[in-house]
């Protein structure tokens, strides 16, 4: 289909210059995809708005696995709404708030239980800001090093944990682009083989660590630092704590028992069930299918590693979190309804409030498979690769689309949007560019659409996840966004130099990761200053 030319082109491109000048990717994707459905039914506005909304928006949601990611992410951020409601991740998050009894400890403290709470980055945020803060106060941590603590294991960590709010989004705009260029491969095994080359995301929560745990501190933290310690000024002269009760005071039900296991049993449910229903459902598909190998394998040594791998990968991941998230919520609601923490009404409107929180995320998704299916159908992707074939290495590929989507995300400050813009592109021109084979190039591009769509949120001014690290710390806002720049550069960079370029030339990316986690050792005890 690519007789549409430099057409195809119009769509992703207006998605990107809209999202920079409006600062908002929905309407941005809604009029794009508005635009390339025009420019497909012959500059038809009307019947482009008609194919628009019935092929691209309803045609994605009808998608069964696309109709399973909608329910999975609903039903995960409603069971995150009730173990939040019902006090376990705050018990968790006190419980390890005990631990700390200075200054170096508070801030290791605050890190690991962002490492914990890895599953939402709204929640991580939220708790590890509001739980540390009195206890990094007394310890005289400057309010900006707990908001740069906040926000760099928050998004960082959900983007590449198992299961996450970020997983299933994730592996939808994954599914997406995968049926746009005719791969098919067990989704979940292509989001944990892209994981590897989230250098951005590993190299951040190496270097937050070393941070801590050496007390080196370089550039404007380096500063505030040495304020909170010398004097007690934990923010700025003249600064202005972003604090809102809104946001910062956690709605948990007064006078209710704080247990650490409401939120640990639900979570190990789901883990529990998702790994059952892998092998449930993969080993139905193996015997459908009538894989003889596999079979013998699986009657001679069921729990074998390779009879494991080899029916896990025949399994539907979607059907799998399915299973595993509706248990976990299953048993959230009733611990909390049983142990009468919560009466039905409050636990199911805490499952509500839950579920809203990801309506925005779904919207945009539904848009990124539009956009996808449009570019599919207007030929984008074969139209780039045969204007660039002629001078553009693959190579060239993992760094660029990481740059660009640092910056699309810093001047937007949404990561699912900058996610949303770039894959449907990005990865098409990584596969036809390598030859239309599954390689470590596609993996890689994938990695960099997604880790370089965190550094942009992670640093914008204008991120959510940004503000709210800075109103759950109580911390200035542009002297965290100032002061922790620095740091979220170096990572960056080292990013590029010890990950995505090499990526590009085929190195394996755990070789990229021992080096760049060398360089990052390095650069923290070289440049990092002791107070």
């Amino acid at each position: 289909m690519d007789h549409y030319g430099i057409l195809s082109l119009l769509p992703p491109l207006m998605a990107i210059g809209l999202a920079f000048a409006t600062k908002q990717v929905l309407p941005s994707l809604f009029f794009s995809i508005w635009l390339g459905s025009t420019i497909y039914t012959g500059w038809n506005p009307v019947a482009g708005f008609a194919r628009m909304t019935v092929e691209y928006v309803v045609g994605s949601i009808a998608d069964p696995w696309n109709a399973a990611i909608i329910v999975i992410s609903i039903t995960l951020g409603g069971m995150v709404g009730v173990i939040s409601k019902s006090g376990g991740m705050k018990a968790i998050a006190d419980g390890l708030g005990k631990k700390a009894r200075s200054a170096r400890g508070a801030q290791l403290v605050s890190y690991f239980m962002g490492m914990v709470i890895f599953f939402d980055d709204y929640a991580n945020t939220l708790l590890v800001g509001n739980t540390m803060r009195p206890l990094s106060d007394k310890m005289k941590v400057s309010r900006e090093k707990l908001a740069y603590i906040c926000d760099s294991t928050a998004a960082p960590v959900a983007s590449i944990a198992p299961f996450s709010t970020w997983t299933a989004y994730q592996m939808g705009l994954i599914h997406g682009v995968f049926k746009t260029i005719d791969v098919d491969m067990n989704i979940y095994e292509a989001f944990l083989r892209s994981v590897p080359y989230s250098f951005y995301g590993i190299f951040t929560l190496l270097f937050v660590f070393l941070i801590a745990f050496w007390g080196r501190d370089f550039g404007p933290m380096l500063k505030a630092e040495r304020r909170a310690r010398q004097s007690g000024k934990l923010f700025a002269p003249g600064s202005v704590p972003l604090a809102s009760k809104e946001l910062t005071d956690m709605k948990i039900k007064k006078g209710i028992p704080l247990r650490w296991y409401n939120a640990a049993i639900p979570i190990a449910s789901v883990v529990i069930f998702l790994m059952i229903g892998l092998y449930i459902d993969g080993y139905s598909a193996v015997m459908k299918k009538g894989a003889p190998e596999l079979i013998e394998l699986l009657k001679n040594s069921p729990m074998s590693i390779l009879a494991i791998a080899g029916v896990v990968g025949e399994a539907r991941v979607d059907h799998a979190l399915m299973w595993g998230v509706f248990s976990g919520t299953l048993v959230a609601l009733g611990m909390a309804v049983f142990q009468r923490i919560l009466g039905l009404a409050e636990a199911m409107n805490a499952w509500v409030d839950g579920a809203k929180s990801m309506m925005t995320a779904l919207l945009i998704i539904v848009f990124a498979w539009g956009i996808g299916s449009l570019c599919k159908d207007l030929g984008t992707a074969t139209y780039l690769v045969g204007i660039l074939q002629g001078w553009m290495s693959v190579a060239f590929i993992p760094p660029l689309v990481f740059i660009v989507a640092c910056i699309i995300a810093f001047s937007t400050g949404t990561s699912y949007g900058t996610m949303a813009i770039i894959m449907p592109i990005a990865v098409p021109l990584s596969y036809h560019l390598a030859g239309g084979t599954v390689s470590g190039i596609l993996f890689a591009t994938i990695g960099a659409t997604l880790t370089g769509s965190v550094f942009g949120d992670h640093c914008s001014p204008i991120s959510d996840t940004t503000i709210m690290s800075s109103m759950a710390s109580a911390s200035d806002h542009l002297d965290h966004v100032k002061t922790q720049a620095p740091y979220a550069i170096s990572a960056a960079s080292i990013a590029i130099i010890f990950g995505f370029i090499p990526a590009g030339y085929g190195v394996n990316p755990f070789i990229s990761l021992a080096a760049g986690g060398v360089a990052t050792v390095v650069f923290v005890r070289v440049v990092g200053k002791k107070l």
